[in-house]
């Protein structure tokens, strides 16, 4: 398979502004964690301070808003050369200077909110075909945050409740805008207790590997392949190749899962993991901030 030229880079979330609230869940009201570490990487890793942007706040409710925050956030990097696209429907994705934009800019950013609405809004259009043909062939960085960055995988989890974790059917998973096909995502990991969906996920579909990303915290995924943690949070992954046993495929929903032989890593800053041969890597291969 081509390697993409391009880069991924997905955020597990912090401020989370628009998106369906969890009531347990206290929301903080900044960017900090961008303006401090995160926004500075991704705009790194695209042509610096003369990069253009175009922000993408079709996941969330209250775009306007999230995209002002994206305006200062860059614009206090010293970053100009930022946009927004508030695409709202299918039909939005066919104007063609919205197409122009993608064509010409360094790099996107999916803001977080409802994943559903990016699977609703881009799946088969012209436009996430324009975006995959840039990350394989340009080097073109495709960042997303909270729904923004579970939605970047083949398939994607939209639903299921943490105090449910470990029983059949209490996770919702769905078919993602697919710039990852190896992979299943999950966001706000640490902070919203998400261990046993992303685990039960992994035990149904063990061809994946599980990435659960806590908050102000993300990764640099390179070739396709190699996996680097950015952000002062942790990185949780999943991988199931060599489960012995799971009763998952035999249960009727409701009942309890049990799973053998899980394998878990833990990623803090630096840390890497290959995708393709399912390693852990103490440090990084890139020697950047």
């Amino acid at each position: 398979m081509m390697h993409p030229k391009g880069k991924l880079i997905i955020v597990g979330g912090n401020e989370d502004k628009g998106t369906i609230r969890d009531p347990k869940y206290k929301q903080k009201k900044y960017l900090d964690f961008f303006e401090l570490g995160i926004l500075k990487r991704v705009i790194s890793e695209m042509k610096g301070k003369d990069s253009h942007i175009e922000v993408i706040t079709s996941a969330s409710r209250i775009p306007e808003e999230v995209g002002r925050n994206y305006l200062v956030a860059f614009n206090l990097l010293g970053c100009k050369h930022v946009k927004l696209m508030h695409i709202k429907c299918k039909e939005d994705t066919e104007n063609e200077d919205y197409m122009n934009r993608i064509s010409k800019a360094d790099g996107i950013m999916f803001t977080g909110g409802n994943q559903l609405r990016l699977k609703t809004i881009f799946l088969h259009t012209k436009m996430l075909s324009l975006m995959k043909q840039r990350y394989l062939d340009d080097n073109f960085v495709i960042a997303g945050t909270s729904a923004g960055a579970v939605a970047v995988s083949e398939k994607m989890i939209f639903g299921g409740s943490s105090s449910d974790s470990f029983i059949k059917g209490a996770v919702k998973i769905t078919e993602g805008l697919g710039f990852l096909n190896n992979v299943i995502i999950d966001s706000h990991f640490v902070a919203r207790g998400r261990f046993g969906r992303l685990a039960e996920a992994v035990a149904s579909h063990q061809e994946l590997i599980g990435i659960g990303l806590g908050e102000d915290t993300g990764v640099l995924i390179t070739d396709g392949d190699h996996l680097e943690t950015i952000g002062s949070g942790l990185v949780i992954i999943f991988d199931g190749g060599k489960i012995v046993h799971t009763n998952i495929s035999e249960l009727k929903e409701g009942s309890p899962v049990s799973i053998e032989n899980l394998v878990v890593h833990v990623l803090a800053k630096g840390n890497s993991y290959t995708l393709k041969d399912r390693t852990f890597l103490a440090q990084s291969l890139v020697n950047k901030v």
